[in-house]
């Protein structure tokens, strides 16, 4: 009798608190999960907008002047503490709300609300199903964090999926670009004195701030697009307008021109002796390309502001007294210019080293342009030959001495050339060399000597160069001869067939590079080697 009166007070209370607590668990579970997404629905974006939230990284890192992506590593700060939030509105509910205020009470003899029982009955009534509230709290707490956690995981899963795919599409873009680079034949390279170096990526300021992004490529600062500190958007590819942006090299900081990366660049050394008429040369080759130009026939632009001003300078010079001052500086800047043709376009890189640089084999070292030579325009002084001054007489040897014949002779500077050649590049064997026989007008004069024919090679060896053209035919790849009279293609009364002329060698040469300009040469003559002659 004594256990069956002790027994149904403990069923009762624990058939009480359990309805309780299931009444509780309804109740209370759905407003806990609620608060937990809620709450780290709000915490995902900024806790106070206008403000500086101290999850974000400052801009800067990793010594790139731009703001990390946010999906590289932001994302995954915002999640964890957007996580923890929910997690902690749940913990505040359960412990203050419903621990800490309405079990309490209810353990006290009050009503949830706090108001005291208004007998000993009610109570007692309210200690009794305090135990209940306390336990359906507690299990909806559990069931909501249960509910929560998956909700948190399928969040997680689906960031990083989009996260995999922004990484694979930043790998993509890069390996596309490399590859149309690479297919392209696209070389950068630097065009200033004393650097001349290589350039994977060039550097790119922004316009508003003027930072230095060392690797404005897709990756963890953005993929299409990088947030500079300022707050500018940069495009990050080619394609959606990198090449825009003002670019310099990375190792010397000099500017570059902005077509670099994006077109094919062929580097095209003019090399000969002291006051050979190698800038007359250029001068005049620039001249041809652009009355091709005027044509309609050929697109030339210079690259750059310096180009044009270069250029300037240069015929202001041949306007003036007809010739071209001597070039000045070890190592000299490549002249850039944009040449097309249809669709296609070429960065043609000019050089123009003074004769006295190639004149020792340490000096001709120091001309690291030569490592990148796409093709050579060797300039032949045949006057600076002493074999053919020796064949002058009469008025030609007055007539030599005013076209100013170089010290060196042209054989000299060829095997110079090759040597140095084969030790920087290793592939002196492919490269295409331009021969061009300058001062023709001077040559045209003089009765010493045969006057030069449709085939230039063969008037070298019959004036006693035969050994030159004998050694370019076994030393390099592809070679072809010109003789041209810059004079007659440079300054006031320059004449328009002298120009397009000149300019014969640098297209043959950029035809070598698959630009279509073949039917802007003359007809071309092949002897039994092979060998390509004009």
């Amino acid at each position: 009798m004594t256990d069956l009166l002790t027994w149904w007070p403990t069923k009762i209370f624990l058939f009480v608190n359990g309805l309780v607590a299931v009444a509780v668990f309804l109740r209370v579970a759905p407003d806990f999960l609620w608060r937990a997404l809620y709450t780290t629905g709000r915490c995902l974006g900024p806790w106070q907008a206008g403000v500086m939230d101290p999850r974000v990284a400052s801009a800067g890192g990793a010594g790139e002047p731009a703001h990390g992506a946010y999906w590289y590593r932001q994302v995954w700060t915002d999640i964890g503490s957007a996580t923890l939030s929910g997690v902690h509105a749940v913990r505040y509910a359960l412990v203050h709300e419903w621990f800490g205020r309405t079990t309490r009470n209810l353990f006290h003899g009050r009503r949830p609300s706090g108001p005291l029982g208004e007998n000993g009955f009610t109570q007692t009534v309210m200690r009794c199903v305090g135990v209940g509230v306390g336990a359906g709290a507690g299990l909806a707490a559990v069931f909501a964090g249960l509910l929560f956690a998956q909700a948190v995981a399928l969040l997680v899963l689906f960031v990083a999926v989009v996260c995999a795919a922004l990484a694979f599409v930043a790998v993509a873009v890069r390996a596309v670009e490399g590859a149309g680079r690479l297919l392209r034949g696209v070389r950068m390279a630097c065009p200033h004195p004393g650097c001349y170096r290589r350039i994977a990526l060039p550097v790119h300021r922004c316009p508003t701030c003027g930072a230095r992004h060392e690797r404005l490529r897709p990756g963890r600062f953005g993929v299409l697009r990088r947030i500079c500190v300022c707050g500018t958007a940069l495009r990050t590819s080619l394609p959606g307008g990198r090449g825009e942006l003002a670019a310099a090299c990375p190792h010397c900081d000099q500017r570059l021109p902005k077509e670099l990366g994006t077109v094919r660049t062929v580097h095209l050394p003019v090399v000969g002796g002291t006051s050979s008429g190698k800038t007359m040369l250029l001068a005049a080759m620039v001249a041809g390309l652009a009355s091709w130009e005027r044509r309609g026939l050929l697109g030339m632009a210079c690259a750059t502001r310096s180009d044009v001003d270069e250029l300037a300078a240069l015929n202001r010079q041949l306007d003036g007294d007809g010739w071209a001052h001597a070039t000045t500086g070890r190592q000299p800047r490549a002249l850039m210019l944009l040449v097309s043709k249809g669709r296609r376009r070429r960065l043609l890189y000019l050089y123009d080293p003074m004769g006295e640089s190639l004149r020792d084999a340490g000096a001709v070292r120091e001309q690291q342009y030569l490592a990148h030579a796409d093709g050579v325009v060797l300039v032949v002084d045949a006057l600076a030959e002493p074999g053919v001054r020796s064949r002058l007489g009469g008025d030609d040897g007055g007539r030599a001495v005013g076209a100013r014949p170089s010290p060196e002779g042209p054989m000299a500077t060829y095997e110079r050339l090759a040597g140095e050649m084969q030790a920087l590049t290793g592939r002196r064997g492919r490269t295409p060399v331009a021969t061009v026989v300058t001062k023709r007008d001077v040559l045209d004069r003089l009765v010493s000597l045969p006057v030069p024919g449709p085939r230039t090679d063969a008037w070298l060896e019959s004036v006693g160069l035969g050994n030159l053209v004998r050694g370019l035919g076994h030393t390099f790849g592809r070679t072809r001869y010109w003789a041209v009279s810059a004079r007659a293609a440079t300054g006031a009364d320059a004449l328009d067939g002298e120009q397009r002329r000149a300019a014969e060698p640098v297209l043959w040469l950029l035809g070598q590079t698959g630009l279509p300009v073949r039917k802007l040469l003359v007809d071309e003559v092949r002897v039994p080697d092979g060998k390509v002659k004009a």
